[in-house]
């Protein structure tokens, strides 16, 4: 698990999904893309509409808005599916542009083909959480899995990581999920993905279906160990995902976004950074006299003021000297110094 996941660094998963229309080229072109954002995989999925769905089986209302309305769910995901010759090409060009190759199997037989491919991380979208003969499947495999929590209650997480644990594969990874198209702001819920971690003792990470890349930051700066966001070449492509997508531009940007907050969380103490060092000296304040003083005075704070810089003896060790006899005459407007006073 650690191989994939590590504490001080968000793995990012550019989601492509079905956004490529059933074209390789575009395929090909969101691996290009993703890699050039800097993600560290980017992933596809895979399955055969007979397998999927049933003929009969409605759109969802969000499909309804964002395809052809007169198709049914079945004719969608037929022209959305990618042959299995074009793996072969699409896991090589993921691995010329240094990104991992991942895709979500919806059956078992994609993910046998997956398997002999060398998938080396499964994805579980929210929508088969419950399908416990899938789980089981998959997780014989022994391989890294990464469950999305869309839709589900507790107690059918924890019959699915249950399925899950019984084959021995304990590498498991959940995401908080909202599963609508776009979701709103309100229905996102983060904090899910800290009583995750808590209740079931594993990492988790947010599967994004908001508009635009403040959530997932914010996720990041909660601990998420993965990201998964969609994006993809061109909203205003007819298809289900491509309106709730990032556009290229918009996942660079949050994948920026993602690396600036991992380096600012930093660690978990406080310390004086070597940036701050030279400021302080700047920002900070000495004791300087008030006020003309001759050799034998007593200093009263009514001598003495803060001003800046910081190069001398701090205000905060003030009270040393209330009381002590001076040795030297000193001016207004002066640093007060060691050597002032007796030992």
């Amino acid at each position: 698990m650690n191989k994939y996941f590590t504490e001080n660094k968000t793995f990012i998963i550019a989601e492509a999904g079905v956004n490529h229309g059933g074209d390789l080229q575009t395929a090909l072109q969101m691996i290009d893309c993703a890699a050039e954002a800097g993600a560290d995989a980017v992933k596809f999925q895979t399955f055969k509409a007979e397998s999927l769905v049933s003929p009969s089986a409605p759109k969802a209302e969000y499909q309804k808005e964002t395809t052809n309305n007169t198709e049914s769910q079945f004719e969608m995901l037929k022209k959305l599916e990618l042959p299995e010759s074009a793996y072969p090409e699409l896991i090589q060009r993921a691995e010329e542009k240094n990104i991992m190759f991942l895709s979500t199997p919806f059956d078992e037989d994609s993910a046998d083909f997956l398997e002999k491919l060398g998938m080396a991380i499964y994805k579980i979208p929210s929508g088969e959480l419950t399908n416990l003969p899938l789980l089981e499947h998959i997780a014989a495999k022994m391989k890294p899995m990464i469950v999305s929590t869309g839709m589900a209650n507790i107690e059918e997480i924890e019959t699915a990581l249950k399925c899950i644990y019984n084959t021995g594969n304990t590498s498991v990874i959940l995401l908080q999920c909202t599963s609508n198209y776009p979701v709103a702001f309100e229905d996102v819920n983060l904090l899910a993905m800290q009583f995750l971690k808590d209740k079931f003792k594993v990492k988790t990470g947010f599967s994004d279906h908001t508009l635009g890349t403040e959530v997932a930051v914010a996720a990041v700066a909660l601990g998420a160990t993965v990201i998964e966001k969609h994006f993809t070449l061109d909203k205003t492509l007819l298809g289900p995902d491509h309106r709730m997508s990032l556009n290229p531009v918009e996942l660079d940007s949050m994948i920026k976004q993602i690396r600036n907050v991992e380096k600012a969380l930093g660690q978990y103490e406080k310390n004086i950074t070597k940036s701050e060092t030279d400021t302080a000296s700047v920002a900070r304040k000495s004791i300087f006299y008030k006020q003309n003083l001759k050799s034998g005075a007593i200093l009263t704070k009514d001598n003495v003021e803060m001003k800046r810089p910081g190069t001398g003896i701090s205000p905060m060790e003030l009270e040393q000297f209330i009381g002590k006899t001076l040795i030297n005459d000193v001016s207004a407007g002066t640093m007060m110094k060691l050597d002032d006073f007796e030992s």
